[in-house]
C-alpha cells in the first residue's frame, strides 16, 4: 500500500512539473476528440471504443500504481469551429495529460494550435493532411501516414495495376478530402494519366446527379473521390443508376462498412486505400481483434478503432514512463519512442509523422473489403 502511494505521488509530481494536473489529484484524464454525432459518427464512435479498451486495460493492470485513468470524450462533430471550441475546453482542464484526436484534418489543424499553448500532446489516429505536422508544433504526432503517401499510392495503383489512364476526380472541399484528391491528381498526371475533371462538392449534399451526368459524358474509366463514406456512398450509387458503371476508388475515409450500407450493391468492385497492413498480417493485432469481438460482439469494427487504441496505448506508456524520469515530459518522451504494438513498430520523425508509411488497397467483393495488396 505504501509503495503504491509513493508511485502515485511520483506520477502526480512529474505531471505537475509538466503543467498537466494539479498536485493532490488521483485521476489522470485522457481526452478523446472526434465526431460522436453527425454523418460520420460511426467512425468517431469506433475511435471511442478503441480508446476505451486501452484505458480499461491500463486500469485493470494496475501499472500506474493506484492512479486511475479516465477517458474524457468530446464531440467535435467534424466541424473545425467546434473543434477549436472543444480544444479550449480541454486545455482548461489540468487533469488532462494528452489528447487523442481528431479524426478530420480540418479539425486537427486549427485545434493543434490551441493544444500547443499548453504543450499538451495531441496524437491523431486519423488526420492525414500533411499540413498538420508542417506547422512546426512539437506537441503534435500522428500514427497514420499522410495524404501525399496515400494519394500517390492510389494513383500508382490505378496506372500500374488497373491500367487506368483517364479519371474524373471529385472531392469534398475539406482539408482531408481535397488534399487527398490533389495528391492523387498530381501523381496521376506525373505518370501521364489524364484528369478529365476536378470538382468539389459540399459535405452534407445528397444529390449528385447533375454533376455525375456531366462526368458521364466525359467517359472516364474511373472515379476518384477525396472525402468520407457518407458522400461517396451516395455518389457511387447515383453514378450506377445513371449508367456511369465505372469503379470508384477513394482513400481511408470510405474504408468502412458504412460505405457499403449506404451504396449497397453499387459499391461492388469499388476500391479503398487504407493506411497500414491488414490486422491479420500483424502478429500483435490478433489479441486486440479477439478482445474487440468479445467486448463488442454485435459491432462492426471501424477503420480507426485499432489506430485509436494504439495512440492511446502510446500516451499511457508516456504517462507511466515519465514517472520514472521526472524531468522528461510526455511530449519529449513520445518524440523518442519506439513502440511495438498492434500496428507494428511506431516511431516518429522530427515533424511528428509516423515512420510507418505502409499503404494497402482493398476492393469490395460480395459486400466485404478484400485485401488486394
Amino acid at each position: 500500500m505504501f509503495k503504491n502511494l509513493l508511485a502515485a505521488l511520483g506520477i502526480l509530481t512529474s505531471l505537475v512539473g509538466c503543467g498537466q494536473i494539479p498536485e493532490g489529484e488521483k485521476v489522470i484524464k485522457v481526452a478523446l476528440v472526434c465526431p460522436l454525432t453527425g454523418d460520420i459518427a460511426a467512425m468517431g464512435q469506433g475511435m471511442k471504443r478503441g480508446a476505451e479498451m486501452a484505458v480499461e486495460e491500463a486500469n485493470a493492470s494496475g501499472r500506474l500504481g493506484g492512479i486511475k485513468l479516465e477517458l474524457a470524450a468530446f464531440d467535435d462533430r467534424g466541424d473545425p469551429k467546434e473543434a477549436v471550441s472543444v480544444a479550449n475546453q480541454i486545455i482548461s482542464d489540468t487533469k488532462i495529460a494528452g489528447v487523442i484526436g481528431h479524426l478530420n484534418s480540418g479539425c486537427s489543424i486549427p485545434a493543434s494550435q490551441i493544444y500547443a499553448k499548453r504543450n499538451l500532446l495531441m496524437m491523431t489516429p486519423a488526420s492525414t493532411n500533411p499540413k498538420l505536422t508542417l506547422q512546426g508544433l512539437k506537441n503534435v504526432f500522428r500514427v497514420c501516414t499522410t495524404d501525399d503517401v496515400q494519394g500517390s499510392f492510389g494513383a500508382n495503383y490505378c496506372i500500374d495495376n488497373l491500367k487506368i489512364t483517364t479519371v474524373a476526380v471529385i472531392h469534398d472541399k475539406t482539408a482531408y478530402g481535397q488534399g487527398l484528391a490533389e495528391e492523387f491528381k498530381k501523381q496521376f498526371e506525373s505518370r501521364h494519366g489524364k484528369i478529365l475533371s476536378f470538382d468539389g462538392i459540399n459535405i452534407g449534399d445528397k444529390d449528385f446527379r447533375a454533376l455525375l451526368t456531366r462526368i458521364k459524358n466525359e467517359k472516364p474509366s474511373l472515379l476518384y473521390f477525396g472525402g468520407m463514406y457518407s458522400e461517396c456512398g451516395l455518389i457511387t450509387k447515383q453514378a450506377k443508376e445513371l449508367g456511369l458503371t465505372v469503379p470508384v476508388i477513394s482513400g481511408d475515409g470510405i474504408y468502412s462498412l458504412e460505405y457499403i450500407k449506404i451504396g449497397g450493391k453499387s459499391t461492388e468492385g469499388d476500391y479503398a486505400s487504407m493506411i497500414g497492413l491488414p490486422q491479420d498480417k500483424l502478429p500483435k493485432a490478433k489479441e486486440f481483434m479477439d478482445e474487440f469481438k468479445a467486448k463488442y460482439p454485435e459491432t462492426d469494427m471501424q477503420p480507426y478503432d485499432p489506430y485509436t487504441y494504439e495512440a492511446t496505448c502510446i500516451l499511457i506508456e508516456a504517462i507511466e514512463k515519465t514517472n520514472k524520469e521526472p524531468a522528461l515530459k510526455i511530449v519529449d518522451y513520445v518524440s523518442k519512442i519506439k513502440y511495438s504494438g498492434i500496428l507494428g513498430e511506431t516511431a516518429f520523425d522530427e515533424k511528428g509523422d509516423t515512420l510507418n508509411k505502409t499503404i494497402s488497397i482493398y476492393q469490395i467483393k460480395n459486400g466485404k473489403f478484400v485485401y488486394c495488396e
